[in-house]
């Protein structure tokens, strides 16, 4: 079967030849990260960061990496108190950095042009813009974020409101990727990590926005993948977006302390994607220590319905020869069993 057929069958959980595999890592580092519409230069090396990793590696799923132009952009400095989250408007499509969005995503397309494999276009939801428009540093565990959790408390509606208002853009944007660009698939990342947002909140206030936006990329394609980013061993919930409508879920089993096998089942047995912590065995191990981990995970979880990869992003300097191993490990298994 070619590639793209066996991703399909995996996302419908039918048996395949072998289990596929998906590995990602930034093309800049975080100094670059949403920086793209101030310097253009790192925007180039983020498209250009592409081409020595395909070299290499030819991917089963391939993750368009739009480190420069991660999240949106939001200007908060009008906030001053949260009944002024009622005056967030929705991006639209015309704007810099929606254009420079699908002008990376056109020539990034072009890179992977007769390759093998679906392409997806990496999407944040409205909680991560909002989020990060706030926070001091990324909005992972740990970040300050004193003025979100003000607002959390004063008026959750508000905060409703602007996620909704977010996700207006988001929807049009991701909706030019899919068709004009030509993406197979968004890749759309939510967080919640060391719940952030309690568990009542999070259903009432922000689960409605996330859901929205992958409701309206299936009415394009149902091929899109949920991304529950758990970052170096800080977790989420899962049990929050197991009514999440995804044709298949990362998840960050390492992170959240769960196996393969028990979050498939969490998901009702729908395809998953995982296996690898960010580090460790698949940045140092010895090719017979990464066969012997895909192995063991493949043990665990069974070969439908399952794709080979990782918590988050492994590291940018990692040798993408590797994820050549992890692949000739899952034929190996699929050989053998």
């Amino acid at each position: 079967m070619t590639n793209k057929e066996r991703i399909m069958k995996v996302l419908a959980n039918e048996p395949v030849d072998r289990a596929p595999i998906a590995f990602f890592h930034h093309f800049t580092g975080p100094e670059d990260w949403n920086m793209g519409l101030s310097r253009p230069e790192a925007v180039e090396r983020n498209i250009a960061g592409h081409k020595p990793a395909l070299e290499k590696f030819v991917p089963d799923v391939i993750k368009i990496m739009n480190d420069t132009l991660m999240m949106m952009p939001l200007d908060v400095s009008f906030v001053n108190s949260v009944s002024d989250l009622y005056k967030i408007q929705a991006p639209k499509v015309d704007e810099p950095y929606a254009k420079a969005q699908i002008d990376l995503t056109k020539r990034v397309m072009e890179i992977y042009k007769g390759v093998d494999a679906p392409v997806y276009v990496t999407s944040f939801s409205a909680t991560w813009i909002l989020r990060n428009a706030f926070s001091v540093g990324l909005p992972v565990y740990g970040a300050e974020e004193r003025m979100m959790q003000q607002f959390m408390k004063e008026d959750p509606d508000a905060i409703k409101y602007a996620l909704e208002t977010l996700t207006d853009g988001i929807v049009e944007l991701n909706k030019v990727l899919l068709t004009e660009c030509g993406a197979d698939g968004i890749y759309f990342s939510c967080n919640n990590q060391g719940g952030f947002f309690p568990d009542d909140f999070h259903k009432k206030y922000v689960a409605p926005s996330e859901k929205r936006v992958l409701s309206e990329a299936k009415k394009i394609r149902n091929t899109h993948i949920l991304h529950i980013c758990g970052y170096h061993g800080h977790g989420n919930d899962l049990k929050l977006y197991t009514d999440y409508d995804a044709a298949a879920y990362s998840v960050a089993v390492n992170a959240e302390g769960v196996t393969m096998k028990e979050a498939k089942e969490l998901f009702g047995g729908r395809c998953v994607i995982g296996g690898f912590a960010q580090e460790g065995v698949i940045y140092t191990g010895t090719k017979e220590e990464l066969k012997k981990a895909t192995w063991d995970i493949l043990d665990n979880c069974g070969q439908v319905g399952v794709i080979v990869g990782d918590d988050c992003t492994v590291p940018n300097d990692i040798d993408d020869d590797r994820f050549n191993w992890v692949r000739e490990a899952c034929i190996e298994y699929a050989a053998a069993h």
